[in-house]
């Protein structure tokens, strides 16, 4: 089955350089098959050897031998992120100012609770599960809310895409490669 495996904060203003034809090669280094890679912030599609949360240790690992920055890799299933999309409980004007940050665990509900204090203007957010939900009202380039702050609050790690990557990442990982 091909999951989909994403990069936090890779080739975002110039650091962590990450080329995607490179990310592919290493996969397929680590024995993945059906690698694919989706626009150069870090969307890896491919079917892994064995346990898929393993093989995200192992890329995170390997890229951090062979580039020398630590960033971590977030695993999602198709069906992971159809329910991501699904479950939006946000208004959705224009699919790419609106988000899902994708968590690396499940806020406890104290520290939702202490999250309420970041400000956030206009914008608008919601967990559910281990998913972060975004809406930019202004887009995420004149954002009054702070991913990275909301983030230490929760106190998890995330990466953040537009539900428009989402759903073609959703796709693509259901076709051929």
């Amino acid at each position: 089955m091909t999951d989909v495996y994403l990069f936090r904060a890779v080739n975002v203003g110039g650091i962590a350089k990450l080329p995607m034809a490179d990310l592919r090669a290493l996969a397929t280094e680590l024995g993945a098959t059906d690698v694919r890679t989706y626009i150069a912030s870090g969307n890896l599609l491919c079917t892994p050897p064995g346990d898929p949360a393993a093989f995200a240790d192992e890329l995170r690992s390997a890229v951090r031998q062979r580039y020398g920055f630590d960033r971590e890799v977030l695993h999602r299933t198709p069906a992971q992120l159809r329910d991501a999309l699904r479950e939006h409980p946000l208004d959705v004007d224009d699919p790419a100012r609106s988000y899902v940050t994708f968590l690396d665990a499940v806020p406890a509900a104290a520290a939702v609770d202490a999250a309420q204090a970041v400000e956030s203007g206009d914008d608008e957010w919601a967990v559910v599960g281990d998913h972060l939900h975004v809406r930019f009202v202004h887009g995420a380039g004149r954002a009054t809310l702070s991913t990275d702050r909301l983030l230490r609050a929760l106190e998890v790690v995330g990466t953040a895409r537009n539900l428009r990557t989402v759903a073609l990442l959703e796709t693509r990982a259901g076709e051929s490669p």
